[in-house]
């Protein structure tokens, strides 16, 4: 009985080993990012977006004065 327990701790280990790997490869075969990659996007994006309406901000200030 202890034996069998064992065998199948084993085929189970296995068989999740083979999952993994098969996951990995559906990933990379997709070219996904990572959430690092992503996570640095939004702050670019953010920082562009912030450089964006200051200059709005700018023109419509100089708008004013004229």
């Amino acid at each position: 009985m202890e034996e069998g327990l064992v065998n199948y701790k084993d085929f189970s280990d296995e068989v999740v080993n083979i999952l993994r790997s098969k996951k990995e490869e559906i990933i990379l075969k997709m070219n996904l990012v990572s959430k690092d990659e992503i996570d640095i996007l939004n702050k670019r994006i953010e920082k562009l977006e912030k450089k964006i309406a200051e200059k709005k901000i700018k023109k419509k200030t100089k708008r004013a004065k004229k």
